[in-house]
């Protein structure tokens, strides 16, 4: 059965540029995402707990949408980041974008609100 693709948001109290950085930069990807991450040019290692995972940089866009791509994963899968002022409340938002098995959606989307607590905390936004 093909996995879904699915879109999560989330308001982030920062500004676009420092949270985009923080979805691109390896050392700022450690500090919410993995315990380690290590880029050499458009291939990621990223460690939790002593497990690593390789990952591929597949775009990056106007310093407001990344791509990445697990290594082990279908080629047509990828998770994504894209950063957005909110027209009507002018908010910083956080799209991610992944894929899972239908029945999996929600532990993994409560996984994201996870990492992206993490990430709040990390950007100061907690």
């Amino acid at each position: 059965m093909a996995r879904k693709k699915f879109t999560l948001e989330y308001i982030i109290n920062s500004s676009p540029a420092i949270l985009f950085e923080f979805v691109t930069d390896p050392s700022s990807l450690a500090q919410w995402f993995a315990d380690y991450c290590d880029a050499q040019e458009d291939d990621y290692i990223f460690g939790w707990n002593g497990q690593y995972q390789k990952a591929e940089l597949l775009e990056i866009l106007n310093d407001d949408y990344v791509k990445y791509r697990w290594l082990d994963s279908p080629e047509d899968e990828y998770f994504s980041f894209k950063v957005y002022k909110s027209e009507i409340s002018f908010e910083t938002v956080l799209e991610v974008t992944d894929f899972a098995d239908q029945k999996e959606i929600k532990d993994v989307s409560n996984l994201w609100d996870k990492q992206i607590d993490d990430l709040r905390y990390a950007i100061g936004a907690s």
